[in-house]
């Protein structure tokens, strides 16, 4: 996994919750979080962050999962504005992920593995975004859909007709979004 995602965890959780936060998720992870942004780092360090914070907040992981997506959407927004940019819905900014945001990820982070994404076209307020990734953070993706929600303004319900992590071999994502 790609340094950026560590670099997100941690400007996340310091934000959310101060810089000795993010000592004590280390800590309880036994890392010593030295992440570059181009380093590439093993899964299971993504998975010990996520089992520290979680047994510190007494949050589920995928609960903590889902915040870290959620919270890095602004940090996202801050350092890549061409990404959000020309677009005035969260429907219209998803639509982008395959064509224009994940061709550029790999480009500014060679040897990224990214999700495989598909859409379902439904009415102008929903969207059904099939998710297909070996690391199965179906979560991550979710806490970005909100996040990016509230970027433009909007509010967004969620629901999993299918997910990988109850055996499915893809996600299914349904999202309905409302102005916020």
């Amino acid at each position: 996994m790609k340094g950026i995602i560590f670099n997100l965890v941690e400007e996340v959780v310091t934000t959310a919750h101060g810089p000795a936060a993010w000592d004590a998720v280390l800590e309880g992870a036994n890392l010593d979080g030295s992440y570059t942004s181009l380093g590439s780092y093993p899964d299971d360090d993504l998975l010990r962050l996520v089992g520290s914070a979680s047994a510190a907040l007494d949050l589920p992981p995928d609960d903590v999962v889902r915040a870290i997506g959620t919270g890095a959407i602004p940090l996202l927004a801050d350092r890549y504005p061409h990404f959000f940019d020309g677009h005035s819905s969260t429907k219209s900014f998803l639509l982008t992920l395959n064509d224009i945001i994940h061709p550029e990820v790999k480009k500014l982070y060679p040897g990224s593995i990214v999700p495989d994404f598909t859409f379902g076209n439904g009415d102008e307020s929903s969207l059904t975004i099939g998710y297909q990734s070996e690391r199965k953070l179906c979560a991550l993706a979710e806490g970005f859909i909100i996040g990016a929600a509230a970027h433009y303004g909007e509010s967004v319900t969620l629901g999993q007709a299918a997910c990988m992590n109850r055996g499915d071999d893809h996600c299914l994502i349904d999202c309905r979004f409302a102005p916020g």
